[in-house]
C-alpha cells in the first residue's frame, strides 16, 4: 500500500513531466490509491531525497500495463531502464502473459526509449470527456448496483464475452476490483433482464466510466446508448466532469460515445513487450 507521501511525490513528478512534455500520463491514481500488499507493483528511484523516477504496474487478469516517468533533468542516465528491469523481475514471479508499455502518443522521449527495447505497437486508446449536450433519461433501462451472486456471474460472463478474458481471469479481476477499488459496480437491466454492466469511479473531483459492456446478443438494440445516457445524466447532476476511455480500433464504441457528447482530448499508445 502506498503512503500519502509517496502518492504526493508521484503527483508532483507527474506534473513536472507533463508540463515539460506537453502530454498527459495515465498513472491510474484510482489504482495507486488502492494497492494491496500481495506483490510489488510500484517502483521508485530517488536522487538526493527527491523522487525522480517512477514506474507503475497495473494488472488486468494475466496482462499488465506499465506507465512511468523520469524527471526531465535526470533523463539519459539509465533510470527508466533500471526501473523496467525491476518490474520484469517481479513479473516472473506471477502468471503474466502480456506486458504492455503505455506511452502518451505525443511523448517524444517515450517513443525514443521504446526504440531501444524489444517491443511492437499494439493499440491506441483515446481518453474522452463529455461535453454537455441534450440527453434523454430512459425509464425503460434500469441502472442499479451489483449486489447478488447472479450479478457477479453476469459480470464474469461479460468480461469473457466482451473483453476476451478467460473465466479464471475474469473472476480474479472482478474480485480484485471489489476488494481494492472504490469503483461502483453497476448492472444494466432491460425489460427486467440483466443486459450489461459498467463501473463508475468518482475520484479527484471527476467521474470515470470503465468496463462498459452489453451482452453481444443484445447489442444493436440501443441498450448501450440509453444506459450510457442515464449514467452520464446521473453523474452530471452530481456536478462531476465525466470521462471514459476507448480503443481507437473500436469504431462502434467510438461512434456511440461521440453520439452521447463525448469528445476525444488525448490519446495513449500501447506497445507489446517482446523480451
Amino acid at each position: 500500500m502506498l503512503t500519502k507521501e509517496q502518492l504526493r511525490e508521484i503527483k508532483t513528478l507527474q506534473e513536472i513531466c507533463e508540463q515539460d512534455g506537453g502530454f498527459q500520463l495515465k498513472l491510474n491514481f484510482d489504482m495507486l490509491e488502492n494497492r494491496t500488499e500481495d506483490y510489488k507493483e510500484d517502483f521508485f528511484h530517488y536522487e538526493d531525497g527527491q523522487l525522480v523516477g517512477f514506474l507503475g504496474s497495473y494488472g488486468f487478469g494475466n496482462k499488465i500495463e506499465l506507465c512511468g516517468m523520469v524527471h526531465p533533468d535526470y533523463r539519459r542516465k539509465g533510470i527508466f531502464t533500471s526501473l523496467l528491469n525491476e518490474v520484469l523481475k517481479e513479473t516472473k514471479k506471477r502468471e503474466v502473459k502480456t506486458i504492455l508499455l503505455n506511452a502518451p502518443t505525443h511523448s517524444l522521449t517515450a517513443k525514443a526509449f521504446l526504440k531501444t527495447i524489444p517491443c511492437t505497437f499494439s493499440i491506441a486508446e483515446y481518453q474522452m470527456q463529455w461535453h454537455q449536450t441534450e440527453l434523454q433519461g430512459n425509464q425503460d433501462i434500469n441502472i442499479r448496483p451489483s449486489q447478488s451472486k447472479d450479478d457477479w456471474e453476469a459480470e464474469v460472463r461479460l468480461e469473457v464475452e466482451c473483453f476476451g478474458f478467460s473465466e479464471k481471469e475474469a473472476r480474479e479481476f472482478n474480485q480484485s476490483i471489489r476488494e481494492n477499488n472504490s469503483e461502483e459496480m453497476l448492472i444494466i437491466e432491460a425489460e427486467g433482464q440483466t443486459a450489461g454492466k459498467m463501473r463508475v469511479a468518482e475520484t479527484n473531483g471527476e467521474a470515470w466510466i470503465y468496463g462498459f459492456a452489453v451482452f453481444p446478443e443484445l447489442q444493436g438494440k440501443g441498450i448501450g446508448r440509453k444506459a450510457l445516457s442515464n449514467v452520464v445524466l446521473m453523474e452530471h447532476q452530481k456536478g462531476f466532469p465525466i470521462f471514459l476511455e476507448v480503443e481507437a480500433k473500436n469504431a462502434h464504441a467510438l461512434r456511440l460515445y461521440e453520439s452521447c457528447g463525448f469528445k476525444s482530448y488525448h490519446s495513449q499508445d500501447y506497445y507489446l513487450y517482446l523480451g
